[in-house]
């Protein structure tokens, strides 16, 4: 790939996918579109290529751009705070901008990546496979909903187009320290246990998740870009961890043996009680297996957080 295209470059996963893709292909020209509202700078130290500050749901891609070719262009801008509760807000900017870069894309027939989410599953428990009908039970989750749907209608209707969906289970790793709030379980717990804090979780800590290392969520990513066909597809681990494993985990890599703390749940039956990614269509799509099971993900992101 000679010229490449990261839209929320500037975000957690962006930002990590920006700079592997500038280490793996570094005579490439590299841009970087981010409006900086959940994204920061701090991310993108060592980052050689361009940087637009602009909202891709209101940005003249033909203004911006012209003729250029990209050979990629990987989409991962979006309002990803799912207390956001703006249905407008949330649905105009996640949709439309993906929109309006669909149809710059398609001009030239430019493979596209781009972000949907494990949250349409809805509230389901168990193994998500892509087949599943979409359920999504907050705004944030409809929008990627409709990501999914423009491009299934845009791959209809353009002959040989490249257009893939990762959805994004439980995402952890280095770059989230700016999500403050927002950031993993896997940070917040850290970060409590850090400062010798017993760790806070629900009644009785069994709840199971799909946690992801960014460095597999960045490694699937790149590898969408080579997809035969148009399609979506699961980006998880493959494994679900219960909160009580993941503190087992920080202990080990930080050498506690702090008790977790459990408070009741306030959110009944709309929390989800178990979620795990079905990857075998990454296997058979792109030959992509996740290098990193929890254990080893949460040690490698610990050694990073202490080495700050």
């Amino acid at each position: 790939m000679r010229n490449i295209l990261v839209t929320g470059g500037a975000g957690f996963i962006g930002s990590n996918l920006a700079l592997e893709l500038q280490s793996r292909h570094p005579e490439a020209r590299m841009v970087v579109v981010d409006d900086f509202r959940s994204g920061d700078f701090k991310n993108l130290r060592g980052f050689r290529g361009d940087v637009v500050a602009a909202d891709v749901s209101r940005l003249d891609w033909d203004g911006q751009f012209g003729d250029r070719v990209f050979d990629a262009i990987f989409h991962e801008a979006s309002i990803t705070d799912t207390t956001v509760h703006d249905q407008f807000l949330q649905v105009r900017d996640n949709v439309e901008g993906f929109r309006r870069l669909l149809a710059f894309a398609s001009r030239h027939g430019t493979a596209v990546v781009y972000a949907s989410s494990a949250a349409t599953y809805g509230i389901c428990s168990g193994i998500q496979t892509e087949e599943q009908p979409p359920a999504p039970a907050n705004v944030y989750a409809f929008s990627k909903v409709q990501l999914d749907n423009l491009a299934r209608e845009h791959a209809g209707r353009h002959a040989g187009s490249r257009v893939v969906g990762l959805r994004y289970f439980n995402v952890y790793g280095p770059g989230e320290v700016h999500k403050k709030a927002a950031a993993s379980m896997i940070f917040q717990l850290y970060n409590q246990m850090k400062a010798g804090k017993r760790p806070r979780v629900f009644t009785a800590g069994e709840q199971k998740r799909d946690f992801v290392y960014v460095k597999d969520v960045v490694a699937l990513t790149i590898a969408a870009a080579s997809a035969p066909r148009c399609t979506v597809m699961n980006c998880g681990s493959g494994h679900a961890i219960s909160f009580n494993g993941v503190i087992a985990s920080l202990n080990r890599a930080l050498g506690t043996s702090l008790e977790p703390e459990y408070i009741d749940n306030p959110y009944g039956h709309f929390y989800q009680p178990h979620t795990e990614a079905d990857m075998s269509r990454a296997r058979a799509e792109v030959g992509f297996s996740p290098s990193w099971a929890p254990a080893e993900g949460i040690a490698d992101y610990v050694r990073h957080l202490k080495s700050r």
